[in-house]
């Protein structure tokens, strides 16, 4: 197998914010003078020869979840483009892969394994070196949207090749596809239960695999609109998270929905999921509509009875899904902005109320109870009552937000769209 150091991905700027900046590999602080305009959108390279990592699979390149338009200018702002505001007590770095998305960050330890649309990276912070695996490498295809450890070994959820996992050790891949019991090669997440299920999130519903029996095909279960009689609201799955009491909610392009003791309960727009259109209208800066895209989305339009809406609105679609740790269950959906779920009522929080954009692409744990919410303008630190906002002027690669992970050291890696941003010492900024 081959092993290619991504030059492509090397620091571009590691700023110490209202200090200087460091080098990779030096202490000192030195300048770095602003590059010329003409240069700004340049890998930073340090060979001729290095190779950029850019997305072998084109219809994997997407900032927006399927069908549905990129929310995101054509070049990523950065830090070279907006000098970032002066904030002492954090510093940042950036990490260009390409024209790709980072939908997916994993920390291990020291290792930190990015997810692309043109493979899986894995960067070892300690000796700074980088190895690229696609599908030269074992992987079906190279658009990633999920990274989690199962056992020792490392999951893989792509776009359109299934279910892929590797095993350092031994360098290997095993690949789990439709013929295994998946219900769709399109695969956005996976959650492991104590008890050892697995649930997969596929565009065609979700499997079950009691006891993570991988290999036993006796082991899986498809649940669709069609066999849970609407238990699941729609057959496109975008997350999954456990509940308080061991409850499994679903994020889906239909709406919010629960299993628990092999029941199943949902909730959509019209039970309080994502913010009135009419609260938002003013606030949607997107104007494609989606339902011109595809004939999925129009007809999608229509059964949510949308068809008055010609913007990217759809409060019915969650993007991101989390569960804090009082049970509340958090929605990032497209156009409706945040929304909670305490088992009773909902809640919306929308940029009237500081969120940077009602686009919600990412949910992630903050220390204290608070959350990290990436959106299509900004990621904001949320304590439950407000928002802070950073963006590219803070440190941010790009604005639209897509993925992020803690490090053991406290450092937060965050992934938008061509770069990866890392932080140290933001986290403390807000404790």
């Amino acid at each position: 197998m081959k092993t290619t150091t991504l030059l492509a991905m090397i620091v571009a700027i590691i700023a110490v914010v209202g200090i200087g900046a460091y080098k990779v590999g030096q202490r000192s602080p030195i300048a770095v003078p602003e590059p010329p305009v003409e240069a700004r959108d340049q890998p930073s390279l340090t060979s001729p020869a290095a190779p950029t990592l850019a997305a072998a699979n084109p219809h994997a390149d997407i900032a927006a979840p399927h069908g549905m338009p990129a929310p995101h200018p054509a070049a990523p702002s950065t830090a070279a483009d907006q000098p970032p505001s002066a904030a002492p007590g954090y510093r940042f770095a950036h990490f260009k892969v390409g024209n790709s998305n980072v939908k997916a960050i994993l920390t291990d330890g020291p290792i930190v394994w990015v997810g692309t649309s043109g493979g899986v990276i894995r960067y070892d912070t300690q000796k700074e070196e980088h190895r690229l695996y696609d599908v030269r490498a074992g992987l079906l295809s190279n658009g990633i949207f999920h990274l989690s450890r199962l056992g020792d070994r490392l999951a893989v959820g792509t776009y359109g090749g299934g279910l892929s996992l590797f095993d350092e050790a031994k360098d290997d891949w095993t690949n789990y596809n439709i013929q295994h019991g998946l219900g769709d090669a399109f695969i956005y997440d996976l959650l492991q239960l104590p008890n050892g299920d697995i649930w997969i999130a596929t565009w065609s519903g979700a499997n079950l695999i009691r006891g993570g029996k991988l290999d036993d095909a006796s082991a899986w279960t498809t649940f669709t609109v069609a066999s849970t009689e609407g238990g699941l609201p729609n057959d496109w799955v975008y997350g999954l998270a456990q509940g308080k009491n061991g409850e499994v909610w679903f994020a889906t392009e239909g709406g919010l929905a629960r299993y628990v003791d092999g029941q199943w309960t949902n909730w959509k727009h019209a039970d309080g999921l994502g913010a009135p259109y009419e609260l938002v209208k003013d606030q949607i800066e997107f104007q494609r509509d989606p339902a011109k895209e595809s004939s999925h989305h129009a007809r999608q339009k229509v059964e949510m009875g949308l068809q008055g809406v010609d913007v990217a609105y759809n409060p019915n679609y969650i993007v991101a899904l989390y569960v804090d740790d009082e049970g509340n269950v958090w929605c990032g959906t497209w156009g409706g902005g945040l929304a909670r779920f305490d088992g009773t009522s909902w809640k919306h929080f929308t940029m009237a109320d500081g969120l940077p954009a009602n686009h919600v692409f990412m949910i992630e744990a903050a220390e204290n109870g608070a959350m990290w919410v990436g959106t299509s303008n900004g990621m904001s630190h949320f304590d439950g009552k407000s928002f802070e906002t950073l963006t590219t002027k803070n440190g941010l690669y790009a604005n639209n937000v897509f993925s992020l992970a803690r490090g053991d050291d406290g450092s937060l890696w965050v992934g938008s769209f061509g770069g990866v941003a890392r932080f140290v010492g933001l986290q403390e900024k807000y404790r």
